[in-house]
């Protein structure tokens, strides 16, 4: 089993500690965290070990969890990389891609592996389907969130958007060459609705919208490609996938069929793919442990989370002009 600390017990630090612990592939050394009065709750709350220096908690595992802001996800990743340990990030991988791009050249150097917290790529319904997202040439999607003051402290892109950045670079095999975007900030400091048009050299267009001062939550994705169209609810873990072929000679007569000026007939067919059901961040969390024992590549690697990161803060400065 893989020694696994974690640096930052906030919302998402204890929950990661907790599915840690529950894992039959990590052994759970403890935490750290900077305010150490709350740290001494979570201790009488839930029994884990806490370390009262970050290089403590490093020297004492293998695996370092970061779950702290942004802002000292590099530090810490350095730190831990500099040791020899392995570092799974949580999303974004870092505050700025020469940051991120340091880490890349880091764990090349020091051999060990690192996965950003991409979670959505291990979301039920987008797995269902992924592999069917083939040559997409329009995408649209919409994630929406009421509104919560934790994560104000950053653009709406980085705290909601840049899940979907990465979920349309995974399968958009091609480069983005233009990007045009716009954003309000309401009520924070940094825009809370925001939306971007990506262009990508092979001609696909993406639009995403992204807000945290909603009615409502909702995460859905929409991918138009030349035989079907698949949309994929990420909140409600669910799928429909619509197809269309040559039509049969013989047609049914509940057949949905479609026929061109030319008189060429298709016909539409719908899909309900198997949604196995997990825990997406237990998953991602195993499958670096995988990666780690097996010596393989991460499922999102730090290229692609710096790739994801890039294109998010260059939709960040199209506000700015």
């Amino acid at each position: 089993m893989l020694k696994a600390g974690v640096l930052g017990a906030g919302h998402l630090g204890k929950i990661h500690l907790r599915l840690l612990q529950q894992s039959s592939q990590y052994e759970l050394i403890g935490f750290y965290d900077a305010n150490p009065e709350y740290a001494q709750k979570i201790v009488k709350e839930f029994g884990y070990k806490y370390f009262d220096t970050i290089d403590a908690l490093i020297d004492a595992v293998d695996v370092v969890d970061i779950v702290t802001p942004t802002l000292s996800h590099h530090e810490c990743a350095k730190k831990a990389i500099l040791k020899g340990k392995h570092v799974f990030i949580e999303k974004p991988i870092t505050n700025t891609v020469a940051e991120a791009e340091e880490l890349i050249k880091l764990v090349k150097k020091h051999k060990v592996k690192g996965q950003v917290g991409h979670v959505e790529r291990f979301n039920p319904a987008f797995k269902a389907v992924k592999d069917q997202i083939i040559s997409p040439m329009f995408i649209e999607t919409h994630r929406l969130a009421e509104f919560n003051p934790r994560g104000t402290d950053v653009p709406v892109v980085l705290d909601l958007m840049i899940h979907d950045i990465d979920a349309i670079l995974s399968v958009v095999k091609s480069k983005v060459v233009k990007i045009n975007a716009s954003g309000v900030s309401v009520i924070s400091n940094s825009p809370d609705i925001a939306n971007a048009r990506l262009e990508f050299e092979n001609g696909c267009v993406a639009n995403l919208t992204s807000s945290r001062i909603s009615m409502k939550n909702m995460r859905k994705s929409r991918f138009f490609q030349r035989d079907a169209y698949i949309a994929v609810d990420f909140l409600e873990k669910k799928v429909e996938v619509v197809k269309m072929k040559d039509a049969p000679k013989k047609v049914d007569e509940f057949a949905l069929i479609l026929q061109n000026a030319e008189g060429v007939k298709k016909q539409i067919y719908f899909e309900n793919p198997e949604i196995d059901e997990n825990n997406a961040i237990l998953e991602e969390l195993e499958t670096f442990a995988d990666a780690i024992n097996n010596d393989t590549t991460p499922i999102v690697s730090l290229a692609q989370g710096t790739e994801a990161l890039r294109i998010a803060i260059k939709i960040i400065e199209k506000f700015k002009k």
